[in-house]
């Protein structure tokens, strides 16, 4: 663990951010690679309704992140901080409580989407041309392979918690690329044709299995090296601690929720320009948030990985690096995502046609996503804010901010938004949320900010 408290205490802050979120970003964008792939194979048969579906169904799908996030950023920001506090046996007992938490909990949610599958997809926007399809999509990827991929994501985070963000990220981008391999095999090799949402579904489902079995030769290689432990005897945490995962996991935990119901919300209100457009609305929507994840990815990694880093110096009291961090990340982020507005901006039409070659669906893409991407800078801006809470263990401020922008503030705006100005205004709705969180989000943080500056001057006066 040396050489990674070096990382954490010593190293200068752009060269310890870029170790930890360099690997990250790539895998993240591996990720989002694999997902576009997806939406590309399938885009290929020209059928709006296989887009929509693969487009309803990764709600579903996103929703296991929900339980990712609970244990796996609730239980590593929790690690790290224990790291920062030289409590090694502590956070062994985190990380085996965090892996089996993720564990029972995707039995849980894998069985009750079979059970509630047809209900399900309807709610979230499935028509009679696109329900076959994402049920197809949904058993393979979540009631077969929900299990590994919610202990994927989980346990990324906690080998992140403790600096292993190249394994982490190596592991994850394999998945990827495995997954960008095997779609082609299955959708157009070995499954009949009118099947490739099925196979896109099949490759994902194996390509996260491949990743957890991989994760776990690397838990067992660092074992003797590290605190990070699968041992079920260590399950069971001190109550404080139990506590004090759900405190940062739940807001985060929370976030995705948010995001799912939003999601919900937008494919509903989308279908039910059916009758007008058919599933091309919902289709042109999920093939233009597919597009906007470039940038989200990229800040996303960024955040990860700055959490830990953040996480060790809140904990060891060193608040000035703490905030260095917090700062690089942040401004990072903004930087990629405006260059990213202005491509989208740009070469908006030669993107979307890569994804769908439907005349009408190109067209409505195209305006989704010069609309979508405004929000991205200001998406960053919130993700950075609240990972920085969610590090330092406030749970509260995360929680907040986490109910805000894509609950309280983004559901109701969109009815509204949908009823004045129609399928647009809808689009419109999420810009106009990111603006009132992000300015909440800076008044939060530089409340904490006074809080910390307070608590330093405090420490300096009994040392001296």
């Amino acid at each position: 663990m040396n050489k990674d408290r070096e990382l954490f205490e010593r190293t200068p802050v752009p060269r310890a951010l870029a170790t930890l979120a360099i690997p990250t970003i790539i895998s993240q964008l591996i990720t989002m690679i694999y997902n576009l792939a997806d939406t590309f194979y399938i885009g290929l048969a020209n059928n709006p309704s296989m887009t929509a579906a693969s487009s309803l169904t990764f709600t579903l799908v996103f929703a296991m992140s929900c339980l990712s996030n609970l244990f796996g950023v609730g239980g590593g920001s929790l690690i790290s901080r224990l790291l920062g506090q030289k409590r090694d046996a502590d956070a062994s007992q985190v990380c085996s409580f965090s892996f089996y938490g993720a564990l029972f909990s995707s039995v849980i949610y894998s069985l009750s989407v079979l059970i509630f599958m047809e209900p399900l997809l309807r709610l979230l926007g499935a028509t009679d041309g696109s329900i076959g399809y994402a049920t197809d999509y949904a058993m393979w990827v979540i009631v077969v392979g929900g299990i590994p991929l919610t202990l994927s994501m989980t346990m990324a985070n906690l080998l992140r918690s403790e600096g292993y963000a190249k394994e982490a990220s190596f592991g994850l981008g394999m998945g990827g690329v495995i997954n960008m391999a095997l779609d082609p095999l299955f959708m157009f090799v070995i499954l009949e044709p009118g099947s490739e949402v099925k196979g896109a579904a099949i490759a994902t489902m194996l390509s996260n299995l491949i990743v957890v079995i991989f994760f776990f030769i690397i838990f067992l290689v660092i074992r003797k090296k590290s605190v990070l432990s699968v041992d079920p005897k260590l399950a069971i945490p001190k109550s404080e601690h139990i506590k004090a995962v759900f405190v940062v996991g739940i807001p985060s935990a929370l976030s995705s929720l948010f995001a799912c119901l939003s999601n919900v919300v937008l494919n509903n209100l989308a279908s039910g320009y059916s009758h007008l457009y058919g599933d091309v609305p919902v289709a042109a929507v999920g093939i233009a948030k597919k597009i906007d994840m470039l940038p989200m990815n990229v800040g996303m990694g960024l955040c990860q990985g700055m959490m830990p880093l953040v996480a060790y110096n809140y904990a060891s009291g060193n608040y000035k690096r703490m905030r260095s961090f917090a700062t690089s990340a942040r401004i990072a982020g903004i930087s990629f995502a405006v260059v990213c507005v202005l491509c989208f901006q740009l070469f908006t039409e030669p993107i979307v046609t890569i994804f769908n070659g439907d005349p009408m669906t190109v067209e409505m893409s195209r305006d989704f996503l010069r609309i979508l991407c405004l929000a991205v800078p200001l998406m960053i801006i919130n993700f950075q804010m609240n990972f920085t809470f969610q590090a330092m263990g406030r749970g509260k401020q995360s929680l907040l901010l986490s109910s805000l922008r894509q609950g309280v503030v983004n559901i109701p705006l969109m009815f509204i938004m949908n009823h004045f100005f129609g399928l647009y205004g809808l689009v419109f709705t999420q810009i106009i949320s990111d603006i009132l969180t992000t300015a909440i989000s800076f008044i939060l943080y530089r409340g904490v900010l006074k809080e910390l500056d307070i608590k330093q001057k405090m420490t300096e006066n009994v040392e001296a």
